[in-house]
C-alpha cells in the first residue's frame, strides 16, 4: 500500500499505534459493523458474505437516519449536498 500510495502522490496519515481515538469516527463504525453485520452471521461462503454486508451496508446508508446530518439518511444528505452545489 506504501508503495502504491507513493507511486500516485497519496500521502498517509497513519494512526499511531494503541492510539484508535485519533480516528473515533471509523473507530465507532467499526464496532458497529462488527456488533450489527459480522457477529450476527455464520458466512457459509464468499458470495454469502458479500451478499450480507452488501444488505447492511445499504441499508446504513440508505435506511437509518443520522442525527448527525439533520435526521437524514447518508444517501439523502449526499443528494442535498449535490442538489445545493447545481443551485
Amino acid at each position: 500500500m506504501v508503495s502504491w500510495a507513493h507511486v500516485r502522490g497519496v500521502q498517509l496519515f497513519l494512526i499511531e499505534p494503541g492510539k484508535p481515538n485519533q480516528n473515533a469516527y471509523i473507530e465507532s463504525f467499526n464496532g458497529r459493523f462488527r456488533d450489527e453485520c459480522l457477529n450476527e452471521h455464520w458466512f457459509t461462503s464468499l458470495a454469502h458474505a458479500r451478499a450480507i454486508v452488501e444488505a447492511w451496508r445499504r441499508e446504513y446508508n440508505e435506511e437509518r437516519p443520522k442525527k448527525v446530518l439533520g435526521g437524514l439518511t447518508p444517501a439523502a444528505y449526499a443528494q442535498r449536498l449535490i442538489q445545493n452545489q447545481l443551485n
